[in-house]
């Protein structure tokens, strides 16, 4: 993949994270705040941006979304979870947990 494609890639992703992540916060905000691992000041910070703000924190080329887990017990759960097994609903709602405790954790 060239450069330039990589990075209109990235500026695509930033706005749509980002236009995601202010609907996910209007909508339920501590719903947005677990599913996103987002502190209460990016959300509010996230909340009051203008459609121009967006845009132009968008077109970094930087990418604002990461993943929030670099564990590979989570990871093995959530691949478990869509394997269909028996034991599948389970390991998804662990790994939900996992993730909203990592996500608690980063906030305090």
């Amino acid at each position: 993949m060239k450069v330039d494609n990589l990075l209109n890639e990235i500026r695509e992703a930033n706005l749509s994270y980002l236009i995601l992540a202010q609907n996910m916060i209007r909508a339920d905000r501590a719903e947005a705040l677990v599913r996103l691992g987002l502190s209460e000041e990016v959300a509010r910070i996230i909340d009051q941006l203008t459609a121009g703000q967006l845009l132009k924190i968008a077109a970094s080329n930087m990418l604002m979304c990461r993943f929030r887990f670099d564990d590979s017990l989570v990871w093995n759960l959530l691949l478990s979870h869509t394997r269909g097994s028996e034991n599948a609903q389970a390991a998804g709602m662990h790994a939900a947990i996992l993730m909203a405790g990592n996500s608690l954790e980063a906030a305090v």
